[in-house]
């Protein structure tokens, strides 16, 4: 315990960084190493191959981040690393850390992701950034269209939420971009759960790896509160409402398992006096981080949201995580929970287990290997909310059915609810804003 804390208390200077990052590190606050930061930087920077194994919140971009700008500051060049994300926003979040870290040292930094517009990023190309952050299907298409762009000086490649670039929808897109990019690099593989598939990858493309294992292999942190409520799926909205009104200073992430549920869960609190705002995978590029900021910077305080918001954002002020549905895949309920007691702080995280849905929590509780209790409240003081919660849908309904929500549209189309989302949620997109110019 004494080498852990010791280590845990280690400047980033003390860990061989060098003094251009240290500032930018004392700038953003970053006094501290973490303990995937303290193990992972000094075999980085002896050259190692990484595996990373650690908690949601703990600190791997800066683990990764670091030594990659220490490596660019001895041999500066364009395309020097690629980092791939699952998901667009941790891969603009990433970029917005390492244009941070960099700040010192001129860094240039282009993200790729789907959703903006794929002209602008090649011309962002043309001027040879040292890093690029991306989304595997997006760099795919850059590699294939981009007139001039290639990764063959690539020296570093970082995987980050390894587990999750391995899903199918990645699958083809990792193989060809393994299959084009320099065999002579450096590799760092980042991901909160260990599967066979990571194992499988490691072997794949790793060169003798360091492995870190700053967490057990499924794991939540000590300071989060975990509680559930069994109960009736007809009375699932009342406990919902309860539980928030029970606390209504708190930040919140309420996840659902559907973009449909996510407009109507957030459409039924706001008609009840909450501050909350949808995020979904349905919605276009720029309404998601508009969301975001709102969440954010405190506009909102509840942020109702699919697993699109489970991995790798930054929003340290998250106060409780809500399960309104539970996950079918054991594995995500890591990472929803890991959206709160981030940094040391305190959480707590309440999932409501209808009757249908006891089996995938039974496997949580295989997974994490405890027994939670469950969360105490009578039955008879939730239900007096039940007229209330009853005309909130009612409203809720009406709107989708009066709005663009319930207007049939194409397979693809991302747009569609952008009418609805800036009348009752009040994000504004540019996008929309203006006609198209006549080309």
């Amino acid at each position: 315990m004494e080498e852990e804390r010791e280590e845990e208390k280690k400047t980033f200077r003390e860990l061989g960084v060098r003094e251009e990052l240290a500032v930018a590190c004392d700038k953003l606050g970053w006094r501290n190493a973490s303990k995937i930061q303290a193990e992972a930087i000094p075999h980085a920077l002896d050259g190692k191959d990484l595996i990373g194994l650690a908690q949601t919140g703990s600190g791997k971009t800066g683990a990764f981040a670091l030594p990659i700008l220490q490596a660019l500051l001895d041999s500066p060049q364009a395309f020097f690393a690629c980092v791939l994300s699952p998901t667009r926003e941790l891969a603009i979040q990433i970029g917005e850390q390492f244009e941070a870290l960099g700040s010192e040292i001129g860094v240039r930094c282009a993200v790729l992701v789907g959703g903006v517009d794929i002209v602008q990023q090649s011309l962002n190309l043309a001027k040879r950034p040292h890093i690029i952050v991306c989304t595997p299907g997006r760099l795919m298409d850059h590699l294939n269209n981009t007139k001039g762009f290639s990764l063959r000086t690539l020296k570093y490649l970082v995987l980050d939420e390894a587990d999750r670039l391995l899903n199918e929808e990645f699958e083809k897109s990792l193989d060809e971009i393994l299959n084009v990019i320099p065999r002579d690099r450096k590799t760092y593989l980042f991901s909160a759960t260990m599967t066979k598939k990571v194992r499988k990858l490691q072997r794949a493309c790793l060169r003798n790896p360091v492995k870190i294992e700053a967490a057990s292999k499924y794991s939540t942190v000590d300071t989060l509160k975990q509680e559930y409520r069994f109960l009736p799926a007809k009375h699932k909205d009342c406990y919902l409402v309860y539980i928030l009104t029970a606390r209504p200073d708190s930040t919140s992430m309420v996840f659902t398992r559907t973009c449909d549920a996510t407009r109507f869960l957030a459409l039924v609190l706001s008609n009840l006096g909450f501050k909350a705002i949808p995020i979904s995978g349905h919605m276009s590029q720029a309404k998601r981080l508009g969301a975001l900021n709102l969440f954010k910077s405190g506009q909102y305080n509840i942020l109702v949201c699919t697993d699109v918001a489970s991995r790798g954002l930054d929003i340290p002020s998250v106060d409780m995580v809500i399960n309104y549905d539970i996950p079918t895949n054991s594995k995500d309920y890591i990472h929803r929970v890991g959206r709160t007691a981030r940094a040391g702080r305190s959480g707590v995280a309440i999932s409501l287990v209808n009757q249908y849905e006891l089996e995938w929590f039974l496997q949580i509780e295989k997974l994490i290997e405890k027994k939670l209790p469950e969360y105490p409240v009578e039955e008879e003081e939730v239900l007096i909310l039940s007229e209330r919660v009853a005309d909130a849908k009612r409203i809720a309904q009406g709107k989708i059915k009066d709005g663009v929500f319930g207007k049939k549209r194409k397979k693809g189309d991302e747009d569609y609810l952008q009418e609805d989302v800036e009348k009752y949620f009040g994000i504004k997109d540019k996008k929309f804003s203006k006609k198209p110019k006549r080309r």
